[in-house]
């Protein structure tokens, strides 16, 4: 098979694309050789369209850079168009139910994207709709990010089984993904954070069994130095999400221990990969030598959302 072929669609066997812990490994690996056609095809220039025609509505109640441009652009390269809604655009803002939205736009459109709150929003407008729903994401999970950063693992260590991933910080939606994405791949999973801000404990169990079936583990750590140790890739996302604004003081005081910084970098390996998923707030979570260092891929990082999407959207759209 030629590099830029494109594999045949319908790599999930499925409608939506809600969150990986839906998605059975084998199937993740096969969407990531179709981002990495996808995205070969596009740097050789060579015209691939296959959505033409389509359209898909974006649904905005979460502002974002990253997710809102590579959404666009990927549409628009595969042939297709986006139309971006935010809450203002849309009568669901003013009450109408998630499922008559879903209806409704099923009318319309060839698939949805929302970017939101609560996942249980994003799971019942996929049983309503008719049509492919993505989760740009929500409070719990953050799928497409932790695909583009399969994606980027790869092409900068050439492997993922038997990899170790370190994450510091938050057990937000982006822990709880990277944590399910690690476990169906084979990467073995470190976390730390404080106590009282750990990731969900039924995502923690689901993800130590689907690590079981991979060979790999899943550990959850209080000391970051623990969780660090020996670590190829080390990854961090900020301290306070949106929607939390008012706990910010005392998110910054409760997490200072677990900055990245040159001091605890030492106890990761030598040649680790530093990656962050964007925005990032400098002397926070993150020390700018280590984010503009050269050992950081966060850019690399966000170009490959573009690439995972475009993935997801042929998948369930062409």
């Amino acid at each position: 098979m030629r590099a830029t072929q494109i594999q045949k669609k319908n790599v999930l066997q499925q409608k939506d694309f809600l969150a990986l812990a839906d998605i059975p490994g084998e199937r993740i690996l096969r969407l990531l050789e179709l981002a990495k056609n996808i995205k070969t095809k596009h740097a050789m220039g060579e015209e691939y369209k296959p959505l033409t025609g389509k359209t898909l509505g974006m649904i905005f109640e979460k502002s974002s850079t990253r997710t809102r441009i590579s959404f666009e652009v990927g549409m628009l390269q595969l042939g297709g168009h986006a139309l971006f809604l935010n809450s203002n655009d849309l009568q669901l803002g003013r009450g109408e139910t998630v499922s008559d939205t879903a209806k409704v736009m099923s009318q319309y459109v060839d698939g949805i994207m929302i970017r939101t709150f609560e996942h249980d929003k994003v799971k019942e407008l996929a049983s309503a709709a008719l049509i492919p729903v993505i989760n740009g994401l929500t409070d719990t999970a953050h799928p497409c990010q932790a695909l583009a950063d399969l994606l980027t693992i790869q092409e900068v260590k050439g492997q993922l089984k038997g990899l170790k991933l370190a994450y510091l910080g938050d057990g937000n939606n982006m822990a709880h993904s990277l944590m399910m994405a690690c476990a169906k791949t084979g990467i073995h999973f470190s976390i730390a954070c404080p106590k009282e801000f750990a990731p969900d404990q039924k995502i923690v169990e689901l993800a130590q069994k689907e690590a079981a079936i991979h060979g790999c583990t899943i550990e959850v750590h209080i000391a970051p130095e623990a969780a660090i140790l020996d670590a190829d890739i080390v990854y961090s996302d900020v301290w306070t999400s949106m929607g939390q604004e008012e706990e910010n003081g005392l998110r910054l005081q409760v997490f200072k221990e677990y900055q990245i910084n040159a001091d605890i970098i030492k106890h990761a390996k030598k040649d680790y990969t530093f990656m962050h998923c964007l925005p990032a707030h400098r002397g926070e979570e993150v020390t700018a030598e280590i984010i503009d260092g050269p050992q950081s891929v966060v850019f690399h990082q966000a170009g490959n959302r573009l690439h995972a999407q475009k993935a997801v959207l042929v998948d369930l759209m062409s």
